[in-house]
Order: C-alpha cells, then structure tokens, then sequence
C-alpha cells in the first residue's frame, strides 16, 4: 500500500532503499534516542530493510521530488505494542533524517497514517510514545492531537541495552474527528 501527501510519498521499503537509509540511519541523532542503535553500513541497512523493515504496515518516508527514502512510520499491533494497547487500537513509530528535522514532514506523515488507522483499519485509538529527552518526537504528537496518557518507568530497551523512562500519549477516532 503507498499514501501520498502534499509533500510526501508513504510507501513500503524495498532493499534498493538501504543507501538513502544508512545515510540518515547512522547519525547518533537518530537512532538511539528512538531506541535502536546507528547503522554501521550499507549492508546493515540493508538486513534492517529485510528483517525489520519489510514487515506490515511499515512505509519507508520519501519526498515526493525524487521518491528518496529519509525516514519510516510503521503501525506496531497491539500484541507488539511498547504499553497496553486494546485489540482495536494500534501503536505508531516513526523517525525521519537529521537534515529534514523542523520541516514539518513527520507530522504530515502521521496525519495521512491517521487517516488510514482510523478509515481504512477501523481502529478505535493510537498509542504513541516517546523517551525521556526527546522532546522533537513528543511535540511532534501533540501537533497531531496526541495527548499526554501515562509514563511507564524502568523499562527495557532491548535494542540499546539500557533501561529508559516511556511517555504514552493516546489519541482516540473521536477526538481525531473533532479535530480535523
């Protein structure tokens, strides 16, 4: 499945991506305040596409202009959900490249991929959530009608191995209603 925005093109990731992703994906920036460590090649971007990348419901970002991979938003199910979401609510992550960061593009993604969440998959809620620190990611939520749900602390983050502090914010169909 493939979404399109204003400005962008949401469509699933393909191995010829793995260039584009390791350029944005192995800044310390990115990565690991998201919870998952920098890429240390080409060929490692390229298993992250296969092995992780490749799944549902995960679309790699692209400019419209040239169909460049420079981000990811993908939908996590509630049996793989980071809190306790309900059988009809499902989880959004996202990331985007450094060189894109306060241009506005992540929200834009989130607001298509709402529009699908709760037209297309019928869901009644979106969880969302961010770690201590980063703030780009919880304001980026609240611009999209998130709002602040609970804080869960010492949790695990496998990928990094470490254990971190994880703010939740919810945003149900009804309040998405009201305000679009």
């Amino acid at each position: 499945m493939t979404f399109e925005t204003e400005r962008l093109i949401l469509r699933p990731w393909k191995e010829s991506d793995a260039e584009s992703l390791y350029e944005y994906a192995k800044n310390p920036e990115v990565g690991p305040i998201a919870g998952w460590p920098v890429h240390t090649s080409v060929e490692n971007s390229k298993a992250i596409i296969r092995d992780v990348l490749s799944g549902e419901e995960v679309y790699a970002v692209c400019l419209k202009e040239d169909n460049r991979a420079i981000g990811s938003i993908s939908l996590i199910k509630p049996e793989q959900s980071h809190t306790k979401a309900e059988p009809d609510e499902i989880e959004v992550g996202y990331w985007i490249g450094v060189p894109f960061w306060g241009q506005g593009l992540i929200p834009e993604a989130l607001r298509r991929i709402q529009e699908h969440v709760f037209c297309d998959l019928g869901c009644s809620a979106m969880w969302c959530g961010y770690y201590d620190g980063n703030e780009k990611s919880r304001r980026c939520q609240e611009k999209c009608g998130f709002t602040f749900h609970h804080t869960e602390e010492n949790k695990p983050c496998v990928l990094m191995g470490d254990v971190r502090t994880e703010h939740f914010t919810k945003l149900t169909k009804e309040e998405w209603e009201r305000k679009k």
